[in-house]
């Protein structure tokens, strides 16, 4: 393969002012995470008193030491909860990841139940079921530690009750699909949330802290007038001993999480399967510091993306596709940790060419069953009388296409914009990537906010002359008004906030997370779970 040969000098102004924004950015994305992280322990006090660990605490206890950790969706909800984004608390109220747990690669999700007592937080359902999702297609066992005041009664929604029995029906998907599911419920596990433990494979329960029951003593009361205490209704000791709800009694969290590695520890889960040697490989030329200067602070200045490959490639070598046909869609092959990649991504909009060539390359990859890596950095289709006439709209549909119907692996990273149609045929998000990130500077929207603007503006000042009126200043009005309300949902901040991602990393973590998630994928497809008819039912 050719060696990428960097035409960056990153001692240039522009780089070092990339570099400063980029790291502005990151930073913003960490002091988010972080506030998550000390409201939750703020309540280490009454943690204590209680005997009990802090959430974070019990995950660190749960993952083998040393093993990497990919946290998905930490921005969930940011800017939900509050109008002061200031004041703000992302997470969904959820820790969710990809780790190991005795060895075994695992989708963990946890109750971060030192933030509101563990009640779900906005967009925290949705971020549960994609995790569930996730888990499924990668075929994961799910491990959880449960402790939730389930949902907040005083913002009820009917269609999030509705919503909510997905993540019930999930859990019994994955007990279904040979998937373990291992659940430590280390307090409250209560009403419609009471069976995210009943549904569950293998249940520890917490002497004197966990509670499962369908009706506290405040609703037991009010609807039947029967008098009872927690312990009674939903103790460990009563689940253990008399209802067969739990299946392990632990003494503490400690305890409890002790019991689930070993659980995790007894499962034949690779069914005695050789492993492979390792594969030999050379990193980057380049230094994955430098990817912090290559993106443009503004999108509209051009790039050439493969100054990117060539610092997340094996030994920066990239086999490039069709490099003289289409050529602002670049396609090609290259290696990370010695397993080969086709990747797809933009120097510019994407033409009719370009747009056939990606679609020859994508059946080519699913013919040699090579994951794909989008690299989104587009402003959309090539738009005009030439690209019509060349048929823009017919070679773009088969793009699309060829990326809705591939059979292997497709992961998708924000790294500039994704505009309009193109983040269509980039693979994003509703076209179901199997796994989807962002650097902290990725733009998302149907256009920019100049574009829309000029365009409303344009159609308004049009329908003003007809009636012989064009009130100037109200134009001039609507379009900072537009500029501002596009502006303002493309970022990261709001985007992740969503779940139109599973997260925002650090563009110098990106090799490590590709391989990761590119790992997680070939066991996915190496693995053949014991599938059932029904899901494991409680004695």
């Amino acid at each position: 393969m050719a060696l990428i040969e960097s035409q960056i000098s990153t001692g240039s102004a522009s780089f070092q002012s990339n570099r400063a924004h980029m790291l502005q950015l990151i930073e913003r994305v960490r002091t988010y995470e972080a506030r998550s992280r000390q409201k939750s322990t703020a309540s280490r006090e009454r943690f204590e008193k209680r005997g009990q660990l802090l959430p974070r605490e019990r995950l660190s206890l749960l993952l083998d030491p040393g093993t990497p950790f990919l946290e998905i969706s930490s921005l969930a909800g940011l800017g939900m909860d509050t109008t002061d984004l200031d004041k703000s608390v992302p997470g969904g109220g959820i820790i969710s990841g990809i780790g190991y747990v005795s060895g075994i690669r695992c989708m963990i999700n946890a109750s971060d139940s030192g933030i509101d007592a563990g009640a779900l937080q906005p967009m925290g359902l949705d971020k549960v079921l994609r995790v569930q999702e996730l888990a499924l297609e990668n075929k994961l066992p799910y491990v959880q530690l449960v402790e939730s005041a389930g949902a907040n009664l005083l913002a009820y929604r009917v269609e999030d009750f509705v919503r909510g029995g997905s993540s019930f029906r999930n859990l019994a998907r994955l007990s279904a699909a040979g998937l373990p599911v291992v659940t430590v419920t280390h307090g409250s596990s209560t009403a419609g949330g009471a069976y995210q433990t009943g549904l569950s494979d293998y249940i520890i329960l917490v002497r004197g802290r966990s509670r499962a029951f369908l009706a506290g003593p405040p609703l037991l009361k009010a609807a039947t007038g029967e008098i009872a205490t927690e312990e009674e209704l939903g103790g460990a000791v009563m689940h253990t001993h008399i209802s067969g709800l739990g299946d392990y009694l632990a003494e503490d969290d400690r305890d409890g999480i002790r019991i689930a590695r070993e659980i995790m520890a007894q499962i034949d889960w690779d069914r005695g399967q050789a492993l492979k040697p390792a594969r030999q490989w050379l990193p980057p030329r380049y230094a994955a510091e430098e990817l912090l200067g290559v993106m443009p602070t503004d999108h509209k200045r051009p790039v050439d993306m493969r100054e990117i490959i060539a610092r997340i490639a094996d030994d920066s070598e990239f086999l490039e596709f069709g490099e003289n046909y289409g050529s602002a869609t670049v396609c090609g092959h290259f290696k990370i940790e010695g397993w080969p990649v086709g990747v797809i991504t933009n120097n510019g909009p994407i033409d009719p060419a370009g747009a056939t060539k990606a679609t020859h390359f994508i059946q080519a990859c699913c013919q040699s069953k090579t994951p794909i890596i989008y690299l989104n950095n587009t402003t959309g289709f090539m738009v005009g009388r030439i690209y019509e006439e060349g048929g823009i709209i017919k070679h773009g549909s088969k793009m699309i296409q060829a990326v809705t119907s591939a059979t292997v692996p497709q992961i998708t990273l924000y790294c500039g914009a994704s505009f309009g149609a193109g983040n269509y045929g980039m693979c994003g998000r509703g076209f179901h990537p199997r796994f989807c990130f962002s650097w902290p500077n990725a733009k998302t929207a149907v256009m920019g906010g100049e574009q829309a603007a000029g365009t409303m503006v344009n159609v308004t000042e049009a329908a003003m002359a007809r009636k012989g009126q064009v009130d100037h200043a109200k134009l001039e009005a609507m379009r900072s008004q537009i500029i501002e309300r596009f502006d303002s949902q493309m970022s990261v901040f709001t985007t992740s906030a969503r779940l139109l991602d599973d997260g925002v990393i650090d563009p110098r973590d990106t090799r490590a997370v590709l391989s990761t998630v590119l790992a997680v994928c070939r066991e996915a497809e190496a693995r053949e779970p014991q599938k059932m008819q029904f899901s494991v039912a409680r004695p």
